[in-house]
């Protein structure tokens, strides 16, 4: 159980039958009245955000979660099928639980999966990844009035933003939590 004095950015807990991960928070003493802490919270099965306040002191329950680390195996149709390395134990995710992830996950790659009460319910990426470029639009000398950037394509179907002097076939270190480029690999 959690009390609401220790609520974070990033902490999961069960609210409403559901597990939530806390977005925001705010504690909030008021002049006259009670203390409270005015929440956002994420639903981890089906990704709606709510707005809740809890009375100081309030506690909320620890979900019944679990993650394993496995391995992106490739997809088919809207599924997704990963492989838990130790066992050889496979798993199928559907897309709606994915989120952004897909836009990031290359066959092979290793993924945290998350489940909830032994049903796989989302899948959680490294921060940064390696991924290559397969198309962009050429630079041309003195292009530097729409701020020096450009479109390019990622091997996963990904459209970023990358400087100018970024080609085709470049290896790219992207930051998936905001789909920034961050700098070009040489290997």
């Amino acid at each position: 159980m959690y009390d609401t004095n220790e609520f974070r950015k990033g902490l999961k807990i069960e609210f409403n039958g559901d597990p939530f991960i806390i977005v925001e928070f705010q504690h909030i003493k008021p002049g006259k009245g009670n203390a409270f802490v005015r929440t956002r919270i994420k639903n981890l099965i089906n990704g709606n955000v709510i707005d809740h306040n809890f009375r100081a002191g309030d506690t909320v329950e620890t979900p019944d979660l679990e993650q394993r680390n496995m391995q992106y195996l490739y997809r088919q149709d809207d599924d997704y099928f990963f492989m838990e390395a130790k066992t050889y134990e496979q798993v199928t995710v559907s897309k709606d639980h994915l989120g952004e992830a897909p836009d990031y996950m290359m066959e092979h790659s290793d993924v945290s999966i998350l489940y909830y009460k032994g049903q796989p319910i989302g899948v959680e990426i490294p921060n940064f990844v390696e991924l290559k470029v397969t198309e962009t639009e050429p630079a041309t000398r003195g292009d530097t009035v729409s701020g020096a950037n450009k479109n390019a394509i990622l091997e996963t179907g990904k459209m970023i933003k990358v400087p100018l002097f970024i080609n085709v076939g470049d290896l790219l270190k992207v930051d998936t939590r905001s789909a920034l480029y961050i700098e070009r690999v040489n290997k």
